[in-house]
């Protein structure tokens, strides 16, 4: 088990800022006192190199990034304040992620304790989405030949509008997004698949239109599919709107996880959004992705493997 993490996912936004900037440390550091993770499970990526990320993003947008020269209008949209150390959190961040899928390509499953920045278009960033680390990770894999199909399963609870964008004219990715309808952005793009839930949908309507909806992102056929686990469908938080319990979000994950699973379809898990009231909420919900990746990609597969 393949689990990506690094110290450098921490960049310094300011202590008071909304987005929680400490989860990705904490995630770690629950799952490893739990004993769901040993450190020999951890693997520390790589930043993204920038041939990389030019595969999804303009050289200007990069450039200006890496440099600090984005406009004041630019930093509002993003949401984050610039400094070296958001840029370098980023480009680790999306290294992850690659490394990641190359795991799961490999294993069956990969897992980035960061990304699924999703709001990331390819000359700006957006709602604290500075690079799109999945948009790049699918985008190195067909340039390498390590894979031509691949499907999106976003279950932040914000529509994945960046990941719309970049694949809306690509047959080869289907995107699907299953987000509140009357949650940020404003203005949606069109993914390949959106199910848009009203305010306060709750356990069982969630795990119901789920259900109902991936059959058709595997009729897409993909070769991998990257999910976003949001935790922010989430009652407790702060910019959710929906009422999913953190038991209807293990739910979630488990029909994902087993639905590809079953299918033998690579997996890769990032973790997207999360701004719980109480950031131990969060935690839990994230840490309970990484505990049914194990329960599905380990547990199960022994007792598929003893029964052959």
């Amino acid at each position: 088990m393949h689990v990506f993490y690094t110290p450098r996912y921490y960049a310094d936004i300011g202590e008071h800022h909304i987005f929680p900037i400490r989860k990705f440390e904490l995630v770690r550091d629950r799952l490893l006192s739990e004993g769901t993770i040993s450190q020999g499970d951890l693997v520390e990526p790589q930043p993204a190199n920038l041939e990389d990320v030019l595969l999804v993003h303009t050289e200007d947008y990069a450039s200006r990034l890496c440099a600090g020269e984005l406009s004041p209008r630019e930093v509002r949209r993003l949401g984050l304040p610039w400094s070296p150390s958001l840029v370098q959190r980023s480009f680790y961040a999306v290294g992850g992620t690659i490394a990641a899928a190359r795991s799961a390509v490999v294993n069956g499953i990969g897992s980035n304790l960061a990304g699924g920045t999703h709001h990331s278009f390819p000359d700006h960033g957006e709602g604290f989405c500075v690079l799109n680390d999945v948009a790049i990770a699918i985008r190195s894999l067909q340039r390498d030949g390590e894979i031509r199909r691949a499907a999106i399963i976003d279950c932040d609870v914000h529509q994945g509008n960046g990941t719309a964008t970049i694949f809306k004219n690509d047959e080869d990715v289907f995107t699907f997004s299953m987000h509140g309808a009357r949650n940020y952005p404003l203005f949606k793009a069109e993914s390949s698949l959106d199910v848009e839930l009203p305010d306060a949908t709750n356990d069982d309507a969630y795990v119901r239109a789920l259900t109902d909806h991936l059959p058709h992102v595997l009729a897409h056929k993909p070769e991998i599919i990257f999910y976003l686990a949001g935790a922010d469908p989430y009652s407790g938080d702060k910019l959710g709107r929906l009422a999913l319990s953190v038991r209807g979000l293990l739910e979630r994950d488990e029909l994902v996880l087993r639905t590809c699973f079953e299918r033998e379809i690579p997996l890769v898990t990032v973790m997207s959004g999360g701004y719980g009231r109480d950031i131990s909420d969060t935690v839990e919900i994230h840490c309970n992705t990484i505990r049914a990746v194990r329960a599905v990609f380990e547990t199960e597969a022994k007792a598929v493997s003893t029964h052959a």
